[in-house]
């Protein structure tokens, strides 16, 4: 199943994104928060078989929201049905 990201609210501070399938199904969703030089981000995908394709989907996004100020941390907690992912595992 194709995964995609639609915008629910965007905001200078925080964004909150759902996550659709092909069908436009809401089947999770993202929230990023933004505060000074962190960014906070808390996922969760309701269907368990696209875990792979939620990392790859949020992983780039999150590069590329860190490109926008030098030297963010990123503090991120991402859950595929009940079990929590790490995205750094995927990097190493």
């Amino acid at each position: 199943m194709q995964i995609y990201f639609s915008p629910e609210v965007i905001a200078p501070t925080f964004q909150v994104l759902n996550v659709v399938d092909s069908s436009n199904k809401a089947v999770g969703n993202v929230a990023f928060l933004f505060e000074e030089k962190k960014l906070f981000v808390y996922g969760i995908l309701e269907e368990e078989g696209v875990g792979e394709d939620f990392k790859d989907l949020v992983s780039p996004y999150l590069k590329g929201l860190a490109k926008a100020k030098q030297g963010l941390e990123i503090y991120s907690c991402l859950y595929v049905g009940c079990k929590k992912i790490d995205l750094k595992e995927k990097e190493k």
